[in-house]
């Protein structure tokens, strides 16, 4: 589903260049889990930026879904990534003017989608994420936990084939970060690929696969599921 090939980001400025990533090679399957980890600084934002089209890389080759996504327009980039991809940021990024159920439908909104068929999947992904009671409630009304579900549904209301998730859990306290864990594992089981970033182990434990990364390189892959654990180290 994913291909990433010797892909390398630089950031520049009048006196510093900075590596985010250093000929990044990754291959990601349709239905995987993926965490990724590292210390700060190591290129994990860059990555899942890069992921999501938000950012391009300076050089090598990005294909999603057997699309070739380098050299791309930003209008394409954009509609690829409405019709594909759904987000799930540490900070929530919820509209405090809107209600839940608006911020869940925003992403329909921008896909032209009729008002009865909006109406009918905000109430299905907000039953499915438990938060259905909130509806009519503002962001600042809710709990953490409460709000990063809205957040989930939000990803998840246009069925994308790929979620993004950066540190979903960071802001939230033990019980409410496993169960969005938990939400995210659901998810995958129904056959999304979800792709998150982490700091905690315990969490990417969660995972299908983890992936490291040091100093904009992916380091090794440790691959776990019930019959073994292995880990690959890249060169």
């Amino acid at each position: 589903m994913i291909e990433l090939h010797d892909v390398s980001k630089v950031y520049r400025t009048a006196d510093v260049e900075t590596t985010a990533l250093n000929q990044v090679n990754l291959e990601i399957s349709q239905g995987e889990f993926i965490a990724v980890m590292g210390p700060s600084g190591c290129g994990k934002s860059t990555m899942l930026n890069i992921l999501g089209m938000l950012d391009t890389p300076n050089s090598g080759r990005y294909t999603f879904a057997g699309t070739e996504v380098s050299g791309r327009s930003e209008r394409e980039l954009a509609n690829l990534r409405k019709a594909n991809i759904g987000f799930i940021f540490q900070s929530f990024n919820l509209i405090d003017e809107l209600s839940v159920a608006e911020n869940v439908e925003l992403p329909l909104l921008y896909q032209k989608i009729p008002a009865a068929d909006r109406a009918k999947r905000v109430q299905e992904v907000l039953e499915r994420v438990n938060i259905a009671h909130r509806a009519e409630h503002r962001p600042q009304q809710l709990s953490g936990g409460q709000q990063q579900r809205v957040a989930v549904a939000r990803a998840v209301v246009t069925n994308p084939k790929l979620i993004l998730a950066d540190e979903p859990t960071g802001n939230l306290d033990t019980t409410n970060g496993e169960e969005v864990l938990d939400l995210l594992g659901q998810l995958n089981a129904d056959g999304t690929t979800i792709v998150m970033v982490t700091h905690d182990p315990g969490h990417a434990d969660h995972a299908g696969r983890v992936v490291h990364m040091l100093d904009g390189r992916v380091l090794s892959e440790n691959v776990v599921n019930l019959q073994q654990e292995k880990e690959v180290r890249h060169a």
